[in-house]
């Protein structure tokens, strides 16, 4: 199996005041091309420093980072910000859409940064927004949509650049059930095709869509188990 992400004994420290918190203390973790995987733990264990870390959105304090065999542990912001347009999709509880734009463009949007002309740019947001089940609602805004319709609107987005991993934070957090379950099948479908995909949440049966639970707990790897031994686990 190729491995897309490996993590080698990071670190993440934080100074609040006079207090050195320690968010990571030492975590170690591999995810293969391809794997659904879930990151858990109550607030506080680190799972979302371990995200944004994941995502580029943060360099560690120690021990290495690498993406698709690319040390990013220690590149400046300008290399991070590159990296994060090419290699990852993010999918916010908050869906982090412009409210004055459409669907079509809120989804074009990222292929701006990676130089695609305005043609290519649109055509190919037609057809991740047909993928996601949104083809006639392309020229709605947000507050034109419910909240299901935004969060497939952010997966398009997140899905546009053809990403080596969708990285997903809470996706359901603002959802009511129903919804919710829709917005998962929809995850389904993106790891079916061949997806990675890497789910933060603190709610078992949505982490249970995934096929492995990493746990966390005080900065911490406490479990790593495929989903069904998790499961059991609990």
């Amino acid at each position: 199996m190729q491995k897309i992400i490996e993590i080698d004994q990071i670190k993440r420290e934080f100074q609040v005041g006079s207090v050195l918190v320690q968010a990571l203390k030492s975590v170690s973790l591999d995810i293969n091309k391809g794997e659904y995987v879930a990151l858990m733990g109550p607030s506080g264990s680190g799972k979302s420093t371990l995200m944004n870390i994941l995502g580029c959105l943060d360099t560690p304090t120690a021990g290495s980072y690498k993406l698709n065999g690319k040390n990013v542990s220690h590149m400046i912001d300008d290399e991070l910000a590159q990296v994060r347009n090419k290699e990852i999709g993010f999918v916010f509880q908050t869906f982090n859409l412009l409210p004055r734009y459409s669907a079509l463009t809120n989804v074009a949007l990222p292929l701006i940064y990676s130089g695609w002309s305005k043609a290519d740019r649109l055509e190919r947001a037609a057809e991740v927004l047909e993928m996601v089940g949104l083809g006639d609602r392309m020229d709605h805004k947000p507050n034109e949509m419910s909240g299901g319709q935004r969060q497939r609107v952010a997966v398009a987005r997140a899905l546009v650049n053809n990403p080596s991993i969708i990285l997903a934070d809470e996706p359901t957090g603002n959802l009511d059930t129903k919804t919710s379950y829709e917005i998962m099948a929809l995850f389904d479908q993106i790891h079916q095709q061949g997806n990675t995909v890497i789910l933060v949440t603190h709610e078992e049966d949505i982490a249970l869509h995934s096929r492995r639970i990493v746990r966390l707990r005080d900065g911490l790897i406490e479990s790593d188990l495929p989903t069904e031994s998790a499961e059991l686990k609990k």
